[in-house]
């Protein structure tokens, strides 16, 4: 590790901050809590205040004080493992997409930490279909950067250093000739 990745603690700060803004806009700003009904934008998205007690597909729902921060310790030792990885990873693309997971991660724990629960307020349907659970800022930046980690690690073949060389001496020596 030679360098800190500037990129990727960029893109967390940048996602933090952009999740937690969009949630004091929802909750502040238009006000939308619990009880107010969802408010139509488009045909296919409506702005929904819910209170996500749970993580992704309402999976481990912590329905009491010691659920919660079991919860927030997992998610942040998770958090604490995307940021070893960051630190440790030497191509920029990662160090982005790693840096979406830890700024959606932290947005989050931020919440659970503040409220015991986490804002979700983006509801996309088709019609009465809703392909997607409501979510907000911080889950789509972990879903961008987990399906760009998981996209390059099958798609992408970095060649060993010393194929990347030989290469690089062929078209050199070729263009000389």
């Amino acid at each position: 590790m030679s360098r800190l990745p500037a990129a990727g603690f960029a893109a967390a700060a940048l996602l933090f901050v952009a999740d937690q803004a969009a949630k004091y806009g929802i909750t502040q700003v238009l006000r939308l809590d619990d009880l107010t009904a969802a408010r139509e934008i488009t045909p296919f998205f409506n702005l929904q205040f819910v209170a996500n007690h749970g993580v992704s597909l309402g999976l481990l729902h912590a329905s009491n004080d010691t659920s919660r921060w079991l919860l927030v310790a997992m998610t942040g030792l998770i958090a604490l493992g995307v940021l070893v990885w960051m630190l440790r990873e030497p191509k920029r693309i990662e160090q982005i997409a790693l840096g979406c997971v830890l700024g959606g991660a932290l947005g989050n724990i931020l919440d659970r930490v503040r409220l015991g629960y986490v804002v979700d307020f983006a509801d996309f349907h088709i019609g009465a279909w809703q392909p997607f659970l409501v979510f907000n800022v911080a889950d789509a930046a972990i879903t961008v950067g987990v399906l760009v980690l998981f996209v390059r690690a099958l798609l992408v073949r970095d060649k060993p250093r010393g194929e990347r060389h030989a290469a690089q001496d062929s078209v050199e020596t070729s263009g000389n000739a």
